[in-house]
């Protein structure tokens, strides 16, 4: 007896010195403490996809403003000045020709206000200008004043795009917003994916260490079984390699924690990579969503309702500007305005003189070999192509809303049945542990009832991770309120 005393000393205290080693080094290395929510608020603020969920968001504001300006009135100040000094041919009065000296200064000043109707698609303008003419071969100046002008330019069969950028480009922006509040709650969702495989990852070698440690002391009593011949080679052997596979385990463990808290610390954006302790969230919350509530809110909140109604409309809008494109075109252009000549600049304001400018443009494909009708063939299809997708896309929309909410609302009795497994199968290792120690129990059924401990354990906090990721993917879809 005192011999094998003896003979297993050395083993354990080698052992008492690599767990004293580990917990020496995890005392000194620096730890931060992180619940799920702390978890998720930080993503949700430092993520790459919050991040980029955010500039994206910010890119839609900016188009949007830009489609409202489009509706107001825009204000322009223009300036063309220009020096002339060549021999230019210039045709006389008489018909004939000559080469003449040209020395000359264009300045000139205008100020335009352009106002889009977006009834019609035409453009209404307000504009006034100055010009001076500086010759100085001759030593003169001249100016041309037009003190107002008032225009208007239209198409008469053209495609309106103001139109229909009233009717999509409000569509977007909403898209836009809702498209930012899902990326919000995805980002929880993959929070909550990184901060449990960590947790995963912990608990692997958290049960790594302490089946190592009972295999070990196993084994260390079954040497001194063995030498007295109350335990056979055959099971002396299995506990010798059950040791050396937990000594395995511990040290794939440890890798795959840090290799866990990295991908967490980095999707965090937290600067320093330090050690991670993570609290599991202490309650699970039974809430009983109603599917129609969730269709009804899905409605209101998902982005993809106006993402399928965007399809439509812009499949509309391709058909209305390829028939625009392959019939009958015509630009009219009026103006009416005021104008006045003079040498000196007081002068030219005095006594402006009315002009009057109209013009129309027609355009007619008589032949095109079925270019045009080719094009409004192919928008068509496209369009009925759009409808399609949206019709199918809300059908498998609501499919899998209906799928999530269902498996929403089965997952905490998982958690709890996953609770009470993970006991019971903890109780029952003890038991089977306790039985072969007094030698009323064999290696097999010691072995499974460890396996079935360490099934249970992850299989709760699978479930756990499942129950969470399932919440912020469901609030994404119809927003946080039918959480509530």
């Amino acid at each position: 007896m005192f011999y094998r005393i003896l003979n297993t000393l050395p083993k354990i205290i080698v052992f008492i010195i690599y767990l004293w080693g580990g917990l020496l080094h995890a005392q000194n290395e620096p730890r931060t403490q992180l619940s799920l929510h702390e978890v998720i608020s930080r993503a949700q603020d430092n993520s790459p996809a919050a991040q980029s969920a955010k500039h994206t968001f910010l890119a839609a504001q900016w188009q949007y403003k830009y489609y409202k300006a489009n509706y107001l009135p825009s204000i322009t100040l223009s300036s063309s000045p220009s020096l002339n000094r060549e021999i230019n041919k210039i045709t006389l009065n008489d018909g004939t020709s000559e080469f003449i000296k040209q020395n000359q200064l264009s300045t000139d000043l205008a100020i335009s206000i352009n106002q889009n109707i977006s009834l019609t698609g035409g453009t209404l303008f307000l504009k006034s200008s100055l010009s001076r003419l500086d010759e100085f071969e001759r030593n003169t100046t001249s100016y041309s004043s037009t003190p107002i002008t008032i225009g208007y330019q239209q198409s008469l069969f053209g495609y309106n795009y103001l139109k229909w950028d009233r009717r999509i480009e409000p569509l977007k922006y909403q898209e836009a917003k809702k498209n930012y509040n899902e990326a919000m709650e995805l980002v929880a969702a993959h929070a909550c994916q990184y901060f449990f495989a960590l947790v995963e990852a912990q608990t692997n070698l958290e049960m790594a260490k302490l089946n190592y440690a009972s295999a070990d002391t196993l084994y260390q009593m079954a040497l001194g079984r063995y030498r007295i011949g109350t335990i056979n080679e055959n099971d002396m052997l299995q506990l010798e390699i059950n040791r050396l596979n937990e000594e395995t385990a511990c040290m794939d463990a440890e890798v795959q924690v840090r290799e866990q808290t990295h991908i967490l610390a980095s999707y965090l954006g937290m600067d320093e990579i330090t050690a991670i302790d993570l609290q599991l969230p202490e309650n699970i919350s039974s809430i009983e969503i109603s599917l129609s509530e969730a269709e009804y809110m899905a409605m209101e909140n998902a982005s993809d309702p106006d993402y399928f109604n965007r399809l439509k409309l812009e499949g509309d809008s391709r058909v209305a500007q390829a028939k625009a494109n392959a019939g009958l075109r015509a630009d009219i252009y009026l103006q009416f305005g005021l104008s006045q000549t003079s040498k000196d600049i007081v002068q030219c304001y005095n006594h402006p003189m009315h002009q009057e400018y109209a013009s129309v443009t027609l355009s007619l494909p008589i032949l095109d070999w079925g270019r045009g009708k080719g094009k409004v063939m192919v928008a068509k299809s496209q369009r009925d192509l759009a409808y399609t997708t949206a019709e199918q896309g809300m059908n498998d929309f609501i499919s899998n809303l209906g799928k999530l909410i269902m498996q929403f609302n089965m997952q905490p009795r998982k958690v709890e049945v996953a609770s009470r497994t993970n006991k019971l199968a903890s109780h029952r290792y003890e038991i089977a542990r306790k039985l072969y120690i007094a030698g009323r129990n064999t290696i097999l059924d010691l072995n499974t009832a460890l396996s079935e401990k360490d099934s249970a354990t992850r299989a709760y906090i699978s479930s756990i991770k499942t129950y969470w990721t399932l919440y912020y993917t469901i609030r994404s879809l119809t927003g946080p309120d039918i959480m509530k």
